[in-house]
């Protein structure tokens, strides 16, 4: 059927639109993809028939399809932070990081857990006792409730290291499992990862969010839409130059990569002490540096849960 134009062609692709929203919500994909694409021929700067067909190529299979989608979404809509969304779900595919932070607690069984930049509790909330779960957050905005295996400090991660001893708010004991989801500047990611390490344990682990970016704008310091990861990515790059000994990988999962970092030492000082000629030597290195291989110089890896279990240290590996 030639594509029509003017009133008809809008009341088509309206009628091709309903039919695809009804298609999908039966499980009927291959024909709603068919309707989409149709609708979005029809009405090529409608961000609506875009996202649908986009989501529902994804779905069927289509990668390169939905991609080409989200190209065209971003050219009439570049406001939306759905597509951002999209484009990383695609590129890596797999569950979402709190998924996989789910299956990360639910394998190590931490004693201890302690989180940096809790806002609105979501991955906190994740922690179930008998673990005792810390948050430190300046500015949370708690969704709800915490239980009673949750507590949340109000206050910088830098101030609150500088006063406290984090094993004195759990019981004695080190920290086992561990999340950095701060500042969106690799610095303030720098200086948590140093301080928690010291009150860990060598076989404790550090997770880090937002280590694998998107691309150059949401990678940038200051931020420009809703979809942000800001240069944490550079912390990834500095652990793996100046702490050989670590073992750090990137999981390749939506929307912006985990990091996980094991075999710590506690007694390292290296990172705090040398944290301002870090900061000037790693500040430098711009974002170009990944262009020729994001994936071996950020460690990628498949975000698979048998294959990242086996990361976690033989009584993880068992589970």
């Amino acid at each position: 059927m030639p594509l029509r134009s003017g009133p008809d062609s809008a009341r088509l692709a309206g009628e091709l639109f309903a039919s695809g929203t009804a298609k999908r919500k039966a499980g009927r994909l291959t024909e709603a993809l068919a309707d989409f694409s149709r609708a979005a021929e029809l009405k090529p700067h409608d961000p609506g028939c875009l996202l649908q067909a986009a989501e529902v190529a994804y779905l069927v299979g289509k990668p390169q399809l939905a991609l080409e989608y989200c190209g065209r979404l971003r050219g009439v809509a570049p406001e939306l932070d759905v597509t951002d969304m999209l484009e990383a779900q695609i590129r890596f595919g797999g569950e979402h990081y709190l998924q996989v932070m789910a299956r990360i607690l639910d394998a190590v069984k931490p004693r201890t857990y302690v989180e940096i930049g809790v806002e609105h509790g979501t991955s906190l909330r994740l922690v179930q006792a008998p673990t005792l779960a810390i948050g430190i957050d300046p500015e949370p905005k708690l969704a709800g409730p915490l239980a009673a295996n949750q507590k949340v400090f109000a206050e910088t991660s830098d101030a609150f290291f500088a006063a406290r001893d984090p094993r004195a708010e759990l019981g004695g004991l080190p920290i086992d499992l561990a999340f950095i989801d701060g500042m969106h500047h690799f610095e303030f990611a720098l200086r948590d990862f140093a301080n928690l390490e010291r009150y860990s344990a060598a076989d404790s682990t550090i997770l880090i969010h937002d280590c694998y970016p998107l691309d150059r704008e949401t990678a940038d310091r200051e931020r420009h839409r809703d979809f942000w990861s800001g240069d944490i990515w550079r912390l990834i790059v500095l652990l793996k130059k100046y702490r050989p000994d670590l073992a750090v990988h990137t999981i390749a999962t939506a929307p912006t990569g985990l990091g996980l970092v094991r075999n710590l030492d506690p007694g390292s000082r290296l990172l705090l002490e040398r944290h301002d000629q870090l900061y000037e030597e790693f500040l430098s290195l711009d974002y170009a540096y990944l262009d020729d291989d994001m994936a071996g110089k950020l460690n990628l890896f498949p975000n698979d849960w048998a294959r990242i279990r086996t990361l976690l240290g033989s009584g993880a590996a068992a589970r």
